[in-house]
């Protein structure tokens, strides 16, 4: 079995060939193609850690839609002085399809 620890939008992630990543918005289209730095590689039984042979390995990535996270409500509230904050946020994803580790 052939898969790759990559790093992904701030994340470490174990990827394969046809897997579906969800990662922070990375720039491009819809259907574009990206290339993800791998950190190990795992092929079989030989386990490749080296940055210099981590560099000739080129994992290539699909983008398939961009989308936004669950909404995380944050409350900030400080008893007997009327201090209360209320503030919301969603984070801007995108989902990719792992193509090729080569």
């Amino acid at each position: 079995m052939v898969y790759a620890i990559v790093r992904a939008g701030g994340r470490q992630e174990k990827v394969s060939v046809g897997d579906y990543v969800t990662m922070n918005r990375v720039p491009g289209g819809v259907g574009s193609t990206l290339e993800l730095p791998a950190l190990l590689l795992v092929d079989g039984e030989t386990i490749t850690s080296a940055a210099a042979d981590l560099a000739k390995v080129k994992v290539t990535a699909e983008k398939l839609e961009d989308l936004r996270g669950p909404k995380i409500v944050i409350q900030k509230f400080k008893n007997k002085t009327g201090y209360k904050k209320r503030q919301g946020h969603r984070q801007e994803l995108s989902k990719v399809k792992i193509t090729s580790i080569a």
